[in-house]
C-alpha cells in the first residue's frame, strides 16, 4: 500500500495522512486515530520507516513523557535513558503536554522511529483495549496503571507506587501527630487518575481515625501546576474553613501550597502542618524542608526499562510491579495536641 491508497481510504488528503503520521498538531485526535487504525489494518508502513528497516533492525526504546512541567519526572527520565543505554538501546524521547494523547502520541513516535517498545511516563489510568490498539509495540506505564480502565492486566505492563496507600499514610502520619481538620490539595478528585487515586487514600484516613470527611477542605487546582496549587490554596484559605494540615497531592503543590499560606500570614508549620507525595530534591532546600512520602524515582525508571526489555527479547511477559514509597520527616508538620 502507498500513501496515496491509504489517504483515499481514510476519506483524506496525502498531506493530512503525512501530518497526522508525523504528530503535527493541527490534525484533529479523531482524523489521527483513523488514519492510525486504518494503516495498522492494511500493514502501511510510511517510506521513511520502510528504509530504516532495510539499513538496520531497530534498537531504539520511545519514551513518552505526558507532563513537560513535572519536575518529579526529571530524575525518572535520567534513569531510563541510562539504564536503556546499558542495556544496549537507543533512548527517543517525546514530551507532550497533559491535554494531549499519549497512545496517538506513542503510536505514531513508533512508526516514525522504528521503535521496539515504549514507556509511557504519566498518564491516563482509563485505557480500553480498543484505544491499546493502535500501538504495534510492547508498552509499559511508568509512574502509574490502568486503576480505572477495561483494558486486561495482561495487555500491559507497570511498574507504579500504590498511590493510594501512599495517600493514606501521608495523611495518618499528620492524623499521629494531632491533626484532625486535615485539607487536601489536588488537581481533581474525580480525574480517573492519580489525583483521585490520592483522594481515595486521603479519605481511607480519616475514615478509619473516625474523621468525617469535609467537602469544605478539598481544594482542586484543575493541574499540577505551580499557579494553578497556589492559586486553590489561597482559595481554601479565603474561605474561612478551618484546618490545622494540608496534604498536597504533589510536592509541586505542597511548594506553592506554602506560599499561598505565607502570603496570607500563616506559617507552616505553626500555623499549618503540610505533607505530600514525591520527593523531589528541591524540597529538601525550601524552608522549611517539606515533609513528603519519596518517590522511588530511580527504580521506577529502571524498573519500566528492565521489563520492557524482557518483553522485547522474549523474556518474559507482561506483568505489574509496586514499589514503596518512603517517609521523609522534613520541618512542615508540627504535632498538635488533641
Amino acid at each position: 500500500m502507498n500513501i496515496k491508497t491509504l489517504a483515499k481510504l481514510c476519506g483524506v488528503s496525502v498531506s493530512t495522512v503525512s501530518r497526522a503520521m508525523n504528530g503535527h498538531p493541527d490534525v484533529s485526535d479523531e482524523v489521527r486515530r483513523k488514519v492510525l487504525q486504518t494503516a495498522q489494518e492494511h500493514h502501511y508502513v510510511p517510506n521513511g520507516a520502510a528504509r530504516d528497516l532495510v539499513r538496520r533492525p531497530s534498537d531504539a526504546i520511545g519514551i513518552v513523557v505526558k507532563g513537560v512541567g513535572n519536575i518529579f519526572f526529571t530524575a525518572v527520565i535520567r534513569a531510563i535513558e541510562n539504564a536503556t543505554e546499558d542495556e544496549g538501546f537507543t533512548f527517543v524521547l517525546h514530551q507532550i503536554n497533559t491535554d494531549e494523547d499519549e497512545l496517538l502520541a506513542g503510536e505514531t513516535l513508533a512508526r516514525s522511529k522504528n521503535l521496539r517498545g515504549l514507556i509511557f511516563l504519566g498518564g491516563r489510568c482509563d485505557y480500553t483495549s480498543a484505544q491499546t490498539a493502535l500501538l504495534t509495540v510492547p508498552f509499559v506505564c511508568c509512574t502509574y496503571r490502568n486503576s480505572f480502565g477495561t483494558l486486561a492486566e495482561d495487555a500491559y505492563s507497570s511498574v507504579t507506587v500504590d498511590d493510594e496507600r501512599e495517600a493514606e499514610t501521608a495523611v495518618s502520619y499528620l492524623i499521629e501527630n494531632g491533626h484532625r481538620d486535615v485539607a487536601i490539595l489536588l488537581s481533581c478528585a474525580k480525574d480517573g487518575s492519580v489525583g483521585e487515586l490520592r483522594y481515595a487514600g486521603y479519605k481511607n484516613a480519616l475514615a478509619k481515625a473516625g474523621i468525617p470527611a469535609d467537602p469544605a477542605l478539598t481544594a482542586e487546582s484543575g493541574g499540577y501546576s505551580l499557579h494553578g496549587a497556589y492559586r486553590a490554596a489561597a482559595g481554601l484559605v479565603a474561605s474561612g474553613a478551618r484546618f490545622t494540615a494540608l496534604f498536597a497531592a504533589a510536592d509541586t503543590m505542597a511548594l506553592a501550597a506554602v506560599r499561598a499560606l505565607f502570603d496570607a500570614g500563616l506559617r507552616v508549620p505553626e500555623d499549618v502542618s503540610v505533607i505530600s507525595i514525591d520527593g523531589i530534591s528541591v524540597s529538601q532546600y525550601t524552608v522549611p524542608a517539606l515533609t513528603t512520602l519519596v518517590q522511588p524515582a530511580e527504580e521506577l525508571g529502571r524498573t519500566a526499562v528492565s521489563m520492557l526489555v524482557a518483553i522485547i527479547r522474549g523474556e518474559a511477559i507482561n506483568r505489574h510491579v509496586t514499589l514503596a514509597a518512603a517517609l521523609r520527616k522534613g520541618e512542615s508538620v508540627k504535632k498538635v495536641s488533641g
